[in-house]
């Protein structure tokens, strides 16, 4: 049985289709990217999940049961977003032991668990630093010790380095991915950037409209894309068709020349139209 199931979710704003017909399971400590470009309905499939809307058809499923009208605050879920929303009159400390008191820990489990968590993000005796003396990396990594805290069931991250420059966004992708997976925490992570997605999911979903346009890893969806929007997406813009020639050996006649790709999908014909895709590494 997969931990979190998406069934069939449908969801409108005024009448225009924001959702169709998701469906997507996730298996527990699995890490799942939600990509696509703005406007596919990425965030607002994250909003329905973590349940701050409510769709209009579909269920949301966890560990079997159904929890598409359980308030977000009984989900027992974590959130982080693109902005650090860190408490700035709080100290370091009393910013991730928040949410601990309001779950009634005892202070001596708060200040372990404070202690594992910045020494889990390399931030090792920062507990009485104030916030605003932070770097935006460091304030980041306070931010997602304080989402992991409370042990969620399940972690949902917004674009969490959308803020940050590139050059420490890539740092900081890898050591997420590390710290996620040292704990087996499951997470749906949401961004609009091939590289992030590519660097911290085990499984891809790519959405275009509303619609899931294909799931897979990294690595099947770069090797292997469904269609040329996953493709364009994906950063392979040489895309050529024209009508099959031969099946053995495969040859396309495309307005390139006579082409010979490595295999053809089954079921293709002689003479049936073929799009041909030339990834940037073998042009």
């Amino acid at each position: 049985m997969p931990f979190l199931s998406i069934e069939r979710i449908s969801k409108s704003f005024d009448a225009a289709p924001v959702l169709r017909d998701v469906g997507l399971d996730v298996a527990r400590g699995e890490i799942v990217c939600l990509l696509g470009p703005s406007g596919c309905g990425k965030t607002t499939l994250l909003r329905i999940i973590a349940g701050l809307e409510q769709p209009d058809a579909g269920r949301i499923l966890l560990d079997g049961e159904d929890i598409t009208r359980t308030p977000s605050h009984k989900r027992d879920f974590g959130l982080m977003f693109q902005e650090y929303v860190l408490f700035p009159h709080m100290t370091v400390g009393r910013n991730i032991a928040f949410g601990l008191r309001m779950h009634g820990w005892t202070e001596e489990r708060i200040r372990e668990r404070v202690t594992e968590l910045l020494d889990l993000v390399a931030l090792p005796g920062y507990e009485e630093r104030q916030v605003y003396e932070l770097s935006g990396g460091q304030q980041q990594r306070v931010a997602l010790a304080r989402s992991l805290a409370p042990n969620p069931r399940l972690l949902m991250l917004d674009e969490p380095l959308g803020a940050l420059d590139r050059t420490l966004r890539d740092h900081l992708l890898i050591e997420l991915r590390g710290i996620l997976k040292h704990l087996g925490q499951t997470a749906i992570y949401v961004t609009h950037d091939q590289i992030e997605a590519f660097a911290v999911a085990d499984r891809i979903a790519l959405m275009r409209e509303g619609r899931i346009e294909q799931v897979g890893t990294p690595e099947a969806l770069y090797l292997r894309p469904v269609s040329p929007f996953a493709s364009r997406f994906l950063g392979m813009t040489n895309i050529l068709s024209g009508p099959v020639i031969s099946l053995s050996p495969p040859r396309i006649d495309t307005p390139a020349g006579l082409l010979q790709p490595a295999a053809l999908p089954a079921g293709l014909r002689e003479g049936q139209l073929a799009t041909l895709v030339i990834r940037p590494e073998a042009a």
